[in-house]
């Protein structure tokens, strides 16, 4: 069977920056939104790199499984009762960013078995519950290139004048194109919630030499057949819309980075950045590298 034009590409694009002399893996981060088949993608690029003649040692994660465990989603949801965006799994805050960053540490250290939280996103009707750390998921050391995937990958956080832009600008036009619910995002302080804990991200992005985006033609057609396992139709519906202020507010951190008090701060892929647009039927359309 033939691969897909886009493993072919991403490959490609991983290969060429692979140095035969570094002792430490690369790390490369894939994005996509939610059932855009980005894990499916994501699984064929580890097969075809483990398999000859490239025969890498690669380690594939998500970011889905850095989510905090269901009680402490529960009790997020409870500090913060009036921000919407935290009702549930799925927006930056919901993720334990310094276990991602210990274990991302750990596989550049490469001194000792990593074990690897996983996320089951079928318990607690479709809430999920993250699963015992018990060793029955590790990564033996030494890798040669650490994969991780995910929809927020590279979100940073935007300045307060920005984000007001936003507000009033793309946010109202977005809102009525894919005819969102007021209840969905009702003020901008809620929006701030997500933009502080997005500095937590930074150091979590450091760790990035090659980035990956997956993107598709017509944005509107984001689904979550895979994110909102476990759910009802109504909840994956509301499961969706509450991803959409993440790529209007933060999404094109990916390209530009943050801002700091020592001036603009880009991220460390600049350079080794690929996109790859995709069609309904997952057909590569257009290839840009940035």
């Amino acid at each position: 069977m033939s691969l897909p034009t886009a493993v072919n590409l991403i490959s490609k694009h991983i290969l060429a920056r692979i140095s035969p002399d570094s002792k430490k893996p690369i790390f490369v981060a894939i994005q996509g939104p939610q059932g855009s088949g980005k894990s499916y993608l994501t699984g064929l690029t580890q097969k075809f790199l483990t398999d000859a003649p490239h025969l890498l040692r690669v380690a594939v994660l998500s970011i889905d499984d850095l989510y905090l465990s269901h009680d402490d989603l529960v009790a997020l949801a409870l500090k913060h009762p009036f921000n919407p965006l935290w009702k549930g799994r799925g927006q930056p805050g919901t993720h334990d960013v310094e276990l991602g960053i210990r274990i991302l540490q750990s596989l550049r250290e490469g001194r000792e078995t990593v074990d690897i939280p996983r996320f089951d996103k079928s318990l607690f009707d479709g809430e999920g519950d993250r699963l015992p750390m018990d060793g029955s998921n590790s990564i033996n050391p030494p890798i040669d290139i650490v994969i991780i995937e995910g929809w927020c990958m590279g979100f940073y956080p935007i300045s307060q004048a920005r984000l007001a832009e936003k507000w009033d600008g793309i946010w109202k036009e977005q809102k009525i194109a894919l005819a969102l619910q007021d209840e969905l995002l009702e003020s901008k302080e809620c929006l701030q919630d997500i933009n502080q804990v997005l500095k937590a991200y930074i150091d979590l992005w450091a760790f990035f030499d090659v980035f990956v985006q997956w993107r598709l033609e017509q944005e509107h057609n984001m689904k979550a057949s895979n994110g909102g396992k476990g759910m009802s139709d109504d909840a994956v519906k509301s499961f969706v819309d509450r991803y959409i202020p993440g790529y209007v507010f933060f999404g094109q951190g990916v390209t530009e980075g943050f801002t700091d008090a020592n001036g603009p701060c880009l991220p460390p892929w600049l350079g080794n950045g690929l996109r790859v647009i995709v069609d309904e039927k997952r057909q590569v359309t257009e290839v840009q590298q940035f």
